[in-house]
């Protein structure tokens, strides 16, 4: 189970919404299964639909 939280506790060096999208494409590339988003990304660059994007993202490359 792939954890928001846990994702951008082990990258600190993350800057951006883009950055993030970045990573959950590599993990889910990786072989995550299941994604879930337990907290709201810190970044200014975070959208409005932060949550359909990522499973977007996450679901996408599967």
């Amino acid at each position: 189970m792939l954890w928001l939280s846990e994702v951008l506790l082990q990258n600190p060096e993350l800057e951006s919404f883009e950055d993030l999208i970045d990573e959950i494409k590599q993990r889910a590339a990786a072989g995550e299964r299941f994604f879930r988003m337990d907290i709201k990304p810190p970044f200014a660059d975070t959208p409005m639909d932060w949550e359909d994007r990522l499973e977007a993202v996450f679901t996408s490359v599967r």
